[in-house]
């Protein structure tokens, strides 16, 4: 893979950083901006060229940071403005670029503009930047329209015009929020909300980030009139996503992104369907796009063929390279979803059993899989430890919004975002620093609870283990960095048996994955690079892939 400084983007291996569950730097059980950066080593070891950090801004954390009251500060549970831009500046010292979240579909109900727009009342100016409007029914007791939240129940929240918003004996107007009430959505139709969000950009252009994931990117424009989805024709475009005029904003980021020395990029989190998703990728507007389909693929060779296809086709016409994607904040761990009978993607599921060496067995398989396709990829934090999804999280240690929207039905998405195990054979595992907790050789115990078998999961338990998933990782991201076929660039399907993914990559590189029940024969080859599993008598085993050097 080329070192190329320039479109750095088309070929990155991408870690995601979850701030509050990386490492505790101050011994308050959060992780922070000094956790990150004492362990900014750590991912300079692992091998990845770019860290993506969810949101850090000002928030009262209703939806854990996504509903920003701040967009130019840091939030005081994570740190300071200045440690920011000191993390910025010790990971460029180190080769590792900074993405930073962007959250322009909305805000906090904390946010200034927000609180201005409820004190003002009905009919002001300031309300126009939000979607606020009167509700329907004989005294306005209805929602406007019919739109529901992503989060369950309605997408309206009912003010009280004089001040404050959900009050029980609210008689105001409703405001639009397709998340949690606490996060109204902006009016983008409004050129104050798009100068705002172009000020933000430059703002932290400014301080050195390298480009920005920008959440729900398809969500901002809203159609006009919103009308009740039950009213438009079978088929008609989505009212409240993925509208054409959505483009122009993102044409107008590029401009400030291009403007900048040195290549700054953007990833959207895009759920469009596949027709749509090109037209964010033009070479005017975003650089790469999260690839879902290939996240929520099940662990079977012709989906997965399938989905590789299908995405390489889409960006192919507008020169985009592809991304793949395993986990995320929002998504089960890897681990524990290939370890189910129904290794299909699901938001989020009530516990079912799971075989965690089979997952695990999946997971360090996918993990090649992934790296030896064309483009860029990204590594959930705990993925390069084989942490497995925590599903026996009290509900009451739960802080996702949507286990408390859905009345406790929805399980909700911490299972993901327990604190990672850093050293020891006990909580905290070294995620706080010792001496902050009961005794003096023990940190704060974590915002959320780790489960004890992970002792033998820790970065210090796996590093030098040459069969542990951490070692993989490392070695696997070494061979991508430095082996000129892969990254960005062509890919061709070979023949393979039933059950069996094969490519080449030029330049004498193979893999080979192995998602059938029985050992297979390798192709002819003169070394192997690299496997995720022990080789059986020379065959690839079942749920094992390998890299292999052909010339």
């Amino acid at each position: 893979m080329s070192d190329n400084h320039r479109e750095w983007w088309r070929s990155a291996a991408i870690y995601q950083i979850y701030p509050r569950s990386y490492a505790d730097g101050n011994g308050d059980g959060i992780g922070d901006i000094a956790g990150i950066r004492a362990r900014l080593p750590h991912l300079r070891d692992l091998g990845v060229d770019a860290v993506w950090i969810s949101p850090w801004y000002v928030s009262p954390m209703a939806d854990a940071g996504y509903d920003v009251a701040d967009y130019r500060d840091i939030d005081p549970l994570f740190g300071t403005l200045e440690e920011a831009e000191a993390l910025i500046a010790e990971a460029h010292e180190l080769g590792l670029r900074i993405i930073v979240d962007m959250v322009p579909n909305h805000c906090s109900d904390r946010h200034p503009w927000f609180r201005a727009a409820l004190l003002a009342g009905p009919g002001s100016p300031v309300r126009e930047l939000f979607h606020f409007r009167p509700g329907k029914g004989e005294a306005g007791e209805l929602p406007p329209n019919d739109w529901q939240s992503c989060f369950g129940g309605p997408a309206w929240t009912r003010a009280d015009d004089g001040g404050t918003s959900q009050g029980e004996a609210s008689e105001g107007e409703w405001y639009l929020h397709m998340f949690a009430p606490e996060q109204p959505d902006w009016n983008w139709d409004r050129p104050e909300v798009r100068e705002e969000f172009e000020s933000v950009l430059r703002f932290w252009l400014d301080r050195g980030v390298d480009g920005f994931r920008i959440d729900v990117a398809s969500l901002l424009i809203k159609q006009e009139g919103l009308p009740d989805k039950a009213t438009l024709p079978e088929g008609a475009p989505a009212p409240d996503a993925d509208r054409p005029e959505v483009h122009e904003i993102y044409r107008s980021w590029r401009r400030i992104a291009d403007s900048y020395e040195g290549e700054r990029a953007f990833v959207g989190e895009l759920w469009v369907p596949p027709e749509s998703l090109p037209r964010y990728l033009r070479a005017d507007e975003l650089h790469t796009g999260f690839n879902f389909p290939y996240m929520q693929s099940p662990w079977d060779a012709a989906a997965l063929r399938g989905v590789i296809d299908e995405t390489l086709a889409q960006h192919a016409p507008v020169g985009a390279p592809a991304t793949w994607v395993l986990g995320s904040h929002d998504a089960t761990r890897v681990v524990t979803r290939y370890g189910r009978a129904d290794t299909s993607f699901t938001d989020r599921q009530q516990p079912v059993p799971v075989d965690l060496e089979l997952g695990t067995r999946r997971a360090r398989a996918a993990a090649l899989l992934s790296f030896a396709l064309p483009g860029s990829v990204y590594v959930y934090q705990g993925e390069e430890l084989g942490l497995w999804e925590v599903e026996d999280i009290p509900l009451h240690l739960r802080q996702d919004p949507a286990v408390q929207q859905s009345g406790g039905t929805d399980p909700g998405r911490d299972g993901c975002r327990v604190p990672l195990p850093w050293e020891g054979d006990g909580t905290p595992f070294g995620f706080s620093p010792e001496g902050t907790g009961t005794s003096t050789d023990i940190g704060t115990e974590p915002w959320l609870p780790q489960p004890p078998a992970w002792k033998d999961h820790t970065v210090a338990a796996e590093t030098g283990d040459p069969d542990s998933m951490l070692e993989l990782y490392r070695t696997a991201l070494r061979v991508r960095r430095t082996e000129p076929a892969l990254g960005d660039g062509p890919m061709a399907w070979l023949p393979a048996a039933d059950g069996v993914l094969a490519f080449s990559r030029g330049s004498g590189f193979v893999c080979v994955v192995n998602l059938s029940d029985t050992p297979v024969e390798l192709p002819g080859h003169t070394t192997p690079l690299l496997t995720s599993s022990p080789l059986d008598r020379g065959l690839l085993p079942p749920d094992t892939a390998a890299w292999l050097r052909t010339e």
